[in-house]
């Protein structure tokens, strides 16, 4: 492998073609590490998550020049004032980060780009601390016995709860794999929706033309709620916007609402990805409580879910008390470190 430390923006957006197609056989295969969406991350440093950051992406090639790993880093000061090696995505807004490669050359390339980050002339750095990694990733155990084969300290902790249902492609097969009380629940919900004295639909956007139209709305449902609110500053909402179109125009965003009366009662922001429905956020019209407008609407995207033959629902970071009753079952991403020793 032939590694490379890219330091600009003009040379990252150059990768986007390789970048995305060496993705598709990552081991880590996720949204969030697609070349668009980590290229507006990096525009706004996560909406304003960071206040400055240098960017120091490892890449490898082949003999041949392909392109075959990607640590997409940067670096910052993380959130112990410590001068760190992260991922880009990280922290708040990006659910799942990792290095990108083929499973069968993680070893050799996550070694390679430790070696070349000990050793490559950057800004000082403490500590790479990495954040959002699947438990079952096989960066993990590779990083860690390259980190202590060089006489660094390595560290791991679970960070979030990341629930997730694994679909049967029948929606009948799906309510008959839940808690019976929840099952009565869900279809009770929907019916009362459905026989309600306003009439109620829900759909998926579709056209570019309205989308404006249809983010703004979207976050004007997330901003109901209080701590939302506060979220979505300026930066973020632009950070918001552009990820979102980016989505849009690759095709794997699923934005959806709940309409009662002819007005939106609820949303939920997904991505469509990989042939799983990866949820990543939501908001409602709390005048609108009556209906219970998330939970029909959730009722509404997984039996989609199962009609479309999606593998997966997966509800991302959070142990919400809801995304068990519609029959999630847990796993977490974790936080690894390797830290450098004191001079």
């Amino acid at each position: 492998m032939q590694l490379e430390i890219i330091k600009t923006r003009e040379h990252f957006d150059t990768l986007g073609i390789e970048w995305n197609q060496l993705l598709m056989h990552s081991a880590s295969h996720v949204p969030f590490l697609r070349h668009e969406y980590l290229s507006t991350w990096w525009s706004t440093l996560g909406g304003g998550e960071w206040s400055r950051g240098d960017l120091c992406l490892v890449t490898a090639r082949y003999s041949d020049g392909v392109l075959c790993g990607i640590a997409p880093l940067f670096v910052t000061k993380n959130l112990d004032g410590e001068a760190a090696l992260m991922f880009l995505g990280s922290i708040e807004i990006s659910d799942y980060l990792d290095v990108i490669c083929r499973r069968e050359d993680a070893e050799t390339f996550v070694t390679a780009a430790l070696d070349r980050l000990l050793e490559a002339d950057l800004p000082d750095w403490q500590v790479l601390d990495l954040y959002n990694i699947l438990e079952d990733s096989p960066t993990l155990p590779v990083l860690e016995a390259a980190a202590r084969r060089r006489g660094l300290e390595y560290s791991q902790e679970k960070n979030y709860h990341c629930p997730f249902i694994s679909l049967p492609g029948d929606w009948e097969s799906y309510l008959a794999g839940i808690d019976k009380k929840q099952r009565h629940e869900i279809r009770r919900k929907i019916r009362r929706a459905e026989n309600a004295d306003l009439p109620v639909r829900w759909y998926i956007v579709e056209e570019e033309s309205s989308l404006e139209d249809e983010i703004g709305a979207f976050l004007g449902l997330m901003a109901q709620d209080a701590d939302k609110q506060a979220f979505l500053t300026d930066a973020m909402r632009t950070q918001m916007n552009k990820a979102l179109r980016a989505a849009f125009r690759e095709g794997w965003l699923q934005l959806a609402f709940l309409e009662v009366g002819g007005e939106k009662a609820a949303g939920y922001l997904n991505f469509d990805y990989r042939n799983h429905i990866w949820v990543y956020n939501s908001g409602i019209d709390y005048r609108f409580t009556a209906y219970s407008p998330g939970w029909v609407l959730l009722g509404y995207l997984l039996e989609w879910a199962n009609q479309q033959q999606r593998q997966a629902f997966d509800f991302m970071r959070g142990d919400e008390d809801y995304k068990y009753r519609f029959g999630a079952t847990d796993r977490f991403v974790v936080r690894a470190q390797v830290r450098r020793p004191l001079e």
